[in-house]
């Protein structure tokens, strides 16, 4: 039971009995000259982790299931192995480091409110329970029992049979007043039952009875649910040069615009950031009419929401001006390299905002409209090196689809029968779908050290059907041809959960998949498979010619004809959609337009004014990104009808010999090859050794027949062919 001393103060005590007891590995470095208030012996010692709640709730004598609840929304029961998390705290319950200056009195029905400063919570959990710091940061036990040692302290005028309510106070001090207090007793009374990553089941039933305070309102300029708690703090709007005429251009740090009305442009987009540094810095960011605005910061600690604009104005926080026109920019605090962990507090905040701004302004709950700013486009070729890479690859989207109640996949098992032509959607897990990561710090600096073991949200893409071999090469972001890499920034091989694909070839284990333009082989073994068959149109070019790709559905020149507005030029970007590939359509709906938008004041000719076009693009899956193709320059397959990919062999005429040329076709486009391999087959079977140019097979017997197989070996026809045909049978 939980010592005296969080009720009376320091006691004398038996403390050479419980050092002597505890594992040396626990033990403080330092003296230690009164007893721990906590005596954590039972909680280390627990077999499972949902016995060391209980033995933690005894030891301290507060309610068992709180500690659980708390744990919960601060990091579903992972303990990250001692990482820090996006808000500078360890372990289950999500400890911080920092120290902080707090009212003397908070937390204790005292009245007095004088400024003090406090131990971080680290160094009061091991004061309490004389565990050293570093330990309660990396192990799970010993972080229970200090929370639990911490929470008794909090409200030393309570104990474990105490209504939930009146553990407010002590709640409030791992989140905070409001919105973190109705997240945890919303938790005590819904009940949550969850296997972790280490394998420990944790069970939280739910207890009707616990009564959960009405939500603050939100304040009535945000466009939020009215019972999310939002806070208005709104972005900078100003002259930078405040002597300047109204009619200036230089001015920060949005645009003003009737998204929500008649005057557009539509919203299709929510972009998902994180900040690159804490919640307080990013306020001053988004308030300073000289840096950039984006809709809604949300604070990770509790998921507290600030927003900033109106949703009819444009911010400028996807580095893509269209999908700036058509997005709702969401930023989260945290660092996109950082091994560590967004809480729950903040995804579940995160996810009903989204929830709600879907429902609000008709926008697709799937991962091509609800998209990472690591998905958002370059504008023009060479540009894509410079776009963001953040949410990053520890952002959970299966688990953050989950709480928007649009589940990855919905009800679909993941499944290794596949066939050439089907449509796939990754769904690679979390916790237990593990990729190297390097260089986080240097990426993202603040994000600190890579960590072995942490889970990651993609599945990798490989050069050929082999995980010794080098990762797809992505052109918009390694233009000299280079593979990719495990360096924290460079997503050329990662394929995110939720991204769909086009089936070209099976092999065994492996699926060849069309991605940035070339094929690429994904890793789909029958023990683990990380797709599941899914439908989407599809798209593939109309002649032997490539068809661009672009970062931009903007008009046509003849669209700016009514206006004194510049044409925008339709530039491609690095990448195409080669002859013969196929690709997933995530919108054929595409809103083609520019939205012009240059003055303070919204005076000069034709100023915020969405010039709408007739040129038709698609949306497509394609590398990483969400990108687009004019539909003039591609055939459009719905669902019902199977992607194009050839099912018979390509046609190849000629003489199979060295210095002739052969004849590749396939009913659509033809070409002379000179490269080329062959292998003899007697009767049927190959001969062994029997390829290349300067084999001349034996004589067939009686009966036999003595064919060539050739293989095309032109780079130049492997983006034509599907991988599995560049083959044929000429018979001598």
């Amino acid at each position: 039971m939980r010592s005296s001393l969080l009720r009376v103060g320091v006691v004398a005590g038996a403390s050479a009995l419980v050092l002597a007891t505890m594992p040396a590995s626990l033990v403080s470095a330092s003296p230690v000259t009164d007893p721990p208030a906590v005596d954590c012996q039972s909680v280390l010692a627990a077999p499972t982790l949902d016995a060391a709640f209980d033995a933690a709730a005894e030891a301290a004598d507060v309610p068992s299931d709180l500690l659980r609840a708390v744990s919960y929304m601060q990091s579903r029961w992972e303990g990250h192995d001692g990482r820090v998390s996006n808000d500078g705290g360890y372990g289950m319950f999500n400890l911080k480091s920092t120290t902080t200056a707090v009212p003397d009195g908070a937390g204790k029905g005292s009245t007095d409110r004088s400024p003090r400063r406090t131990a971080s919570q680290l160094e009061r959990a091991a004061e309490l329970t004389g565990i050293p710091a570093s330990t309660v940061r990396s192990d799970d036990r010993a972080n229970v029992c200090a929370a639990a040692a911490l929470t008794a302290s909090y409200a030393p005028d309570l104990n474990a049979s105490t209504q939930p309510q009146r553990w407010t106070a002590a709640i409030a001090r791992f989140g905070s007043a409001d919105t973190f207090e109705r997240q945890v007793l919303t938790t005590l009374r819904e009940g949550r039952a969850r296997t972790t990553s280490g394998g420990e089941t944790v069970t939280l039933d739910g207890d009707p009875t616990v009564d959960v305070a009405p939500p603050s309102a939100s304040d009535p300029e945000t466009d939020c649910p009215p019972d999310l708690g939002c806070e208005w703090i709104p972005a900078g709007y100003e002259k930078l040069v405040p002597s300047d005429p109204d009619s200036t251009g230089n001015y920060g740090n949005h645009d003003k615009a009737d998204r929500t009305g008649p005057g557009g442009p539509k919203l299709k987009y929510i972009v998902i950031h994180d900040t690159e540094t804490a919640y307080d810095p990013t306020i001053g960011l988004v308030t300073d009419p000289g840096y950039l605005a984006w809709n809604y910061t949300i604070r990770s600690s509790d998921g507290h929401i600030a927003n900033h604009l109106d949703p009819k104005d444009v911010g400028w926080h996807a580095g893509n001006w269209y999908v700036n026109a058509h997005s709702i920019g969401i930023e989260h605090e945290g660092w996109a390299g950082s091994a560590g962990w967004f809480t729950e507090a903040m995804y579940e905040q995160s996810a009903k905002l989204v929830r709600h701004l879907a429902h609000e302004h008709d926008i697709p709950l799937d991962r091509a409209h609800i998209i990472g700013h690591d998905q958002v486009p370059g504008v023009t070729s060479g540009a894509t090196r410079n776009v963001h890479w953040d949410p990053g690859p520890y952002w959970d989207w299966e688990h953050y689809f989950d709480l928007v109640q649009a589940p990855i996949g919905q009800s679909a098992k993941n499944t290794s029968s596949v066939k050439a032509g089907d449509v796939v959607e990754v769904r690679g897990g979390y916790a237990d779908n593990v990729n190297t990561i390097t260089g986080c710090q240097q990426a993202s600096p603040g994000s600190g050290d890579c960590v072995p073991g942490q889970g990651t949200n993609f599945v990798l893409a490989y050069q050929s059907p082999s995980l010794e071999a080098p990762l797809a090469n992505d052109p918009g972001w390694k233009p000299n041809g280079a593979a990719g890499t495990t360096y924290a920034s460079d997503i050329s091989a990662r394929i995110q959960s939720g991204h769909k694909l086009v089936v070209a070839e099976v092999r065994d284990e492996w699926l060849g998949v069309w991605w940035a333009g070339s094929l690429v082989w994904v890793h789909n073994p029958a023990t683990r498979p990380v797709v599941l068959r899914t439908t989407a149109k599809t798209v593939t070019t109309t002649s032997t010619t490539a068809a661009p790709i672009f970062g931009r559905a903007y008009p046509e020149p003849e669209a700016y004809a009514p206006y004194e507005i510049p044409v925008q030029s339709i530039a491609p970007l690095e990448y195409t959609l080669g002859a013969g590939q196929t690709y997933a359509v995530s919108d054929d709906d595409v809103v083609t337009d520019y939205y012009y938008a240059q003055s303070f004041d919204g005076s000069i000719p034709d100023d915020r004014t969405d010039v709408k076009g007739e040129l038709r693009y698609y949306q497509l899956w394609y590398a990483h990104k969400q990108v687009f193709v004019k539909a003039d320059d591609v055939t459009l397959l719905d669902p019902g009808k199977r992607a194009v990919v050839p099912t018979r062999l390509p046609k190849i005429t000629g003489e199979a010999k060295v210095g002739s040329a052969l004849t590749v076709s396939n009913g659509r486009w033809s070409r002379e090859v000179t490269d080329f391999r062959y292998t003899w087959l007697v009767g049927g079977r190959p001969v062994a050794g029997a390829t290349g140019y300067t084999f001349t097979p034996r004589p067939a017997d009686a009966g036999e027949r003595v064919v060539a197989v050739v293989s095309v070996d032109d780079p130049a026809l492997h983006p034509m062919l599907a991988p599995s045909l560049p083959t044929a049978k000429i018979q001598r």
